[in-house]
C-alpha cells in the first residue's frame, strides 16, 4: 500500500503512518557507509549555513535512576529533505548487565507542510549511522595538515564503537594498530572479536589501563558512558594526538584547555557539563575553541600539529532527520513501507 503523504494544497488530504523497522533501516543504511558520510557533511552544512531549525535537547531525568536518562532532540531540517522531526532516545547502562543494549530510540518524521507525523523509525542504528559518519567525516577534515594516523585507540567498546571503526574502514581508513580498552574485560573482548571477524589486518592490543590507550594511539577514540570526567592528565597527550571525544564527559577541562578544540555546534557542545562546558565554567570564556567543523570544511580554520587536537561533537538532531528521511524515502521507493491504516481517525472537523 503507498501510503499519502499530507499536503498543505490537497482539498482533502488522507495522512497515512508508516513504521519502519531496525531491520529495514539496517538494510538500507548497511555498505552505503560513503553514501551516508556525503549526506551527512551536507546536511551539517545546511544546519552551519542556517537551513535548519536545531533546539537545545531534552534531558528527562529520574530522581530513582540517576544514571538513566531519555533525551528528546526536536529538529527542522531543510535542503532535499525538507522534514521536521523529532529523535527519543534513551540510556539506560544497567540494560547491559541484563543482555539488552544501553540505548535504545525511535524516530518521528513529520510533513513540513501540514505537521502531521508520517513515520516512526527504530532510531538507534540511525542515531549510531550519523554519529558514526560524522566522526569518519571529522577523521578525515582534521587529519589533513597534521599527517594521517596509523595508530588508533577505542575507549569504550560498545556500538557507538563498532560504527565508528566501521566507518573509518568503509572510508579508506587503514591501521597499523588498534588499541582497545574498556572498563568491562567482557566488553573489550568482544569487541576485539568483532574486528577480527570484521577482517581487520592490523595488530589489536587491548591496553589494561587508559594511559597505555591514550599514549599508543595517535587517533582516540573516546566512546564511553562517562557522566563526568575522567581522564586528566595532560601529559599522557604529549604526542598531539587526534581525539575523536564522541562520548563528550571524559576529558578533564585541564585537557581540554591544553589542546585545539573543534566541535560540531559551539551553542549546543557548550551546555549540560559536557568537558568543554566544564572548560568554560572554569575560564569564563570561549577562548579555548579553536572553531567548528564546518569552519575547518570551508577552509576559515587550519588547525595546528603543535597540541592534541580534540573534536567534540554534541550530535545534532537533524543529522538524525537527514538520515532518518534517505531511509524512509528508500523503503518507500522499494513499496515495502508497513503503513498503518486509520491511524489518524478523527480527520473531520465536525466528525
Amino acid at each position: 500500500m503507498n501510503p499519502v503523504r499530507p499536503t498543505a494544497t490537497e482539498s482533502s488530504p488522507v495522512p497515512s503512518f508508516a513504521v519502519i523497522s531496525g531491520a529495514q533501516v539496517r538494510h538500507v543504511l548497511q555498505g552505503r557507509e560513503k553514501q551516508i558520510v556525503e549526506l551527512v557533511e551536507d546536511s551539517y552544512r545546511l544546519h552551519s549555513a542556517g537551513d535548519s531549525v536545531n533546539p537545545p535537547s531534552y534531558f528527562l531525568r529520574f530522581p530513582d535512576r540517576p544514571c538513566s536518562r531519555i533525551i528528546a532532540l526536536p529538529a527542522s531540517i531543510g535542503g532535499r529533505a525538507g522534514v521536521d522531526g523529532l529523535k527519543w532516545i534513551s540510556s539506560f547502562p544497567e540494560n547491559v548487565a541484563a543482555g539488552l543494549p544501553r540505548a535504545s530510540a525511535v524516530l518521528i518524521l513529520n510533513d513540513h507542510d501540514t505537521g502531521y507525523p508520517f513515520a516512526c523509525l527504530e532510531g538507534s542504528i540511525i542515531s549510531a549511522t550519523r554519529t558514526a559518519a560524522l566522526a569518519a567525516s571529522a577523521a578525515d577534515w582534521l587529519s589533513r595538515g597534521r599527517g594521517r594516523p596509523t595508530r588508533v585507540g577505542f575507549f569504550g567498546t560498545g556500538l557507538i564503537a563498532r560504527y565508528i571503526h566501521t566507518y573509518l574502514a568503509a572510508t579508506g581508513w587503514s591501521f597499523d594498530e588498534i588499541g582497545v580498552h574498556d572498563l568491562s574485560a567482557d566488553s573489550a573482548a568482544g569487541f576485539r572479536s568483532h574486528l577480527e571477524r570484521s577482517g581487520a589486518t592490523s595488530r589489536i592490543t587491548v591496553h589494561p589501563d587508559a594511559e597505555q590507550l591514550i599514549r599508543a594511539s595517535d587517533l582516540v577514540v573516546f566512546a564511553t558512558i562517562a557522566g563526568r570526567p575522567h581522564v586528566g592528565d595532560p601529559s599522557w597527550f604529549d604526542h598531539n594526538p587526534l581525539v575523536l571525544h564522541v562520548s563528550l564527559r571524559d576529558l578533564a577541562p585541564e585537557i581540554v584547555l591544553a589542546s585545539a578544540n573543534i566541535v560540531d555546534d559551539v551553542d549546543h557542545c557548550l551546555k549540560a557539563d559536557t568537558s568543554p562546558h566544564l572548560a568554560e565554567q572554569l575560564t569564563g570564556n570561549r577562548d579555548f575553541l579553536h572553531g567548528t567543523l564546518d569552519d575547518v570544511m570551508a577552509g576559515r580554520v587550519a588547525t595546528p600539529a603543535d597540541r592534541p587536537l580534540v573534536f567534540s561533537p554534541f550530535g545534532l538532531g537533524v543529522l538524525d532527520l537527514a538520515v532518518g528521511k534517505h531511509v524512509y524515502d528508500e523503503v518507500h521507493r522499494c513499496g515495502e513501507l508497513h503503513v498503518v491504516d486509520d491511524f489518524f481517525h478523527e480527520l473531520r472537523r465536525y466528525g
